[in-house]
């Protein structure tokens, strides 16, 4: 009986082919969105779903506990709609945290895992099963399906992370002396068959807004925004971008306030 691995990779190989063929038979644009909207479609990214609400309600950890009791933003437990307004500042640690560092902060208290095992695993090697995070962050997203992000700087430290990311949304640095802008800053641009997101642009801001967790058919595994950022920091030939760290948290709040509106719709698929 194949395994669930094989199941993922035999749906994305045939959407592939489908795709390749109405890329031959049309111009290479209308094979392109023919191609994503049969990806979109049958994503093999629904498949984590299921895991992550396993995972969220399964007794796990030294404490052997679920996390039910987690606080999202909403009260313990209150998961739909809560994605919607992350990042958000929590009492609790006194931080604006993101889904991912929100979680890992919940793994740790609740269930008693070591936080640095949890981030040390956190992003899955490509054509794996994926990880607990990737999993979690999903299905946590996907109780938002449906409903518009709704992010908030009414508090100080709110405020202070999203100013921290516009700066380093545009911030020329490192040995290439290159921004996030430069990439997605204009419209129709391009590095290969991949289109790059006008993220200057509300419309192309909100795209990435709604669609991330997201499966990645080059990896077949889905990806979380921390991976996202942390893949644009490498090609950029900057330092490594530290799991849930402050630049990280900061350039998600910039980008998910700036998407407020967009209707969250996960899993996204990616090439």
């Amino acid at each position: 009986m194949p395994t669930t691995r094989g199941r993922i990779s035999a749906i994305a190989v045939a959407c592939l082919a489908a795709y390749g063929t109405a890329l031959a038979q049309g111009k290479a644009e209308d094979g392109l969105a023919v191609g994503r909207q049969m990806l979109a479609e049958d994503n093999p990214g629904e498949l984590w779903i299921d895991q992550g609400k396993t995972l969220f309600h399964q007794k796990r950890g030294p404490k052997n506990a679920s996390l039910e009791q987690c606080d999202f933003g909403l009260g313990p437990g209150k998961l739909d709609g809560a994605t919607t307004q992350l990042p958000r500042y929590f009492p609790d640690t006194d931080m604006v945290q993101d889904l991912e560092s929100r979680l890992v902060t919940c793994m740790v208290q609740l269930q008693g895992f070591n936080r640095d095992d949890i981030v040390k695993r956190a992003i899955s090697p490509a054509s794996s099963n994926g990880s607990d995070v990737e999993a979690l962050a999903l299905y946590l997203t996907s109780r938002s399906n449906g409903l518009k992000m709704n992010v908030s700087l009414s508090h100080q430290k709110e405020y202070d992370m999203y100013k921290a990311g516009e700066y380093l949304f545009y911030r020329r640095s490192g040995q290439t002396d290159f921004a996030c802008v430069q990439c997605h800053g204009e419209a129709n641009k391009r590095i290969r068959l991949q289109d790059l997101v006008h993220m200057t642009d509300k419309k192309g801001v909100q795209e990435v807004t709604s669609t991330w967790p997201a499966y990645r058919g080059a990896h077949f595994v889905v990806r979380t925004m921390q991976w996202r950022l942390s893949d644009c920091f490498w090609q950029m030939r900057l330092p490594e971008l530290n799991y849930a760290s402050d630049a990280s948290i900061a350039l998600t709040t910039y980008l998910h306030y700036q998407g407020n509106g967009a209707v969250i719709k996960v899993p996204g698929f990616k090439r």
